[in-house]
């Protein structure tokens, strides 16, 4: 799952992501208003931390560039601006959540976990597919009850596929779902080839088979 932070406060904002990585989130950082609002309009995140107070403009601006892109991803306003006019206009505007600073950074975790759980899995704790069972708070795949290692990578993959079962992703939404802005400075294709294949072997041992499908010349598609 990728998070986006954007805060100026260089040490708050380290200490998130120093967080949040050994939570097992990929966090990328942008500490002014210009940098948030390039990498919030070309990347795909599953959600964004948005500070109000930017240098270079208004974090409400950001949000409102979103929210007109339909972009479905994940808002949590995180301000030292705790008046409830900021917290109505922020909720307006699209946020999902406003969380005043100072703030525990093992609330803002459970907070961001809950939001993505409710966008995309129904706000349940426990997916399944084909039989797997993802325990998404343990972060755990079982099949058959039998546990299955996978790295943080190949989780991150099987969640992304399932997440959009049936549909054809192609290689590039891949690639960018799991690099985010590193994307296009890698090789692409060896890089989810090799990923993908690993995925498919672990499952195959496991006794599941046949559920990443190659569309040739598209991408891949998750079956059930």
């Amino acid at each position: 799952m990728k998070i986006l932070i954007i805060e100026d406060e260089h040490k708050l904002s380290n200490s998130i992501k120093t967080y949040l990585e050994g939570q097992g989130y990929l966090c990328e950082q942008a500490f002014d208003f210009n940098i948030a609002k390039m990498k919030a309009g070309s990347y795909e995140y599953d959600c964004i931390l948005l500070d109000l107070m930017l240098p270079g403009g208004d974090g409400l601006s950001i949000l409102r560039d979103i929210r007109k892109q339909h972009n479905g991803e994940g808002v949590i306003i995180i301000s030292a601006k705790d008046s409830i006019d900021d917290r109505i206009t922020g909720l307006e505007i699209g946020a999902d959540d406003y969380l005043p600073k100072p703030f525990a950074l093992p609330e803002l975790s459970m907070r961001i976990y809950a939001l993505i759980r409710r966008k995309e899995f129904s706000a349940n704790n426990t997916l399944t597919s084909n039989g797997l069972v993802i325990n998404l708070l343990k972060k755990e795949v079982t099949f058959n009850n039998n546990p299955i290692v996978l790295t943080r990578t190949e989780y991150e993959l099987l969640l992304f596929f399932i997440s959009n079962k049936g549909k054809v992703v192609s290689k590039a939404a891949i690639a960018e779902h799991l690099s985010g802005e590193m994307a296009d400075m890698m090789d692409s294709s060896d890089f989810i080839y090799s990923h993908i294949k690993n995925l498919k072997s672990k499952l195959a041992k496991a006794g599941l088979k046949n559920c990443i499908k190659t569309i040739y010349g598209m991408g891949y598609s998750w079956q059930e």
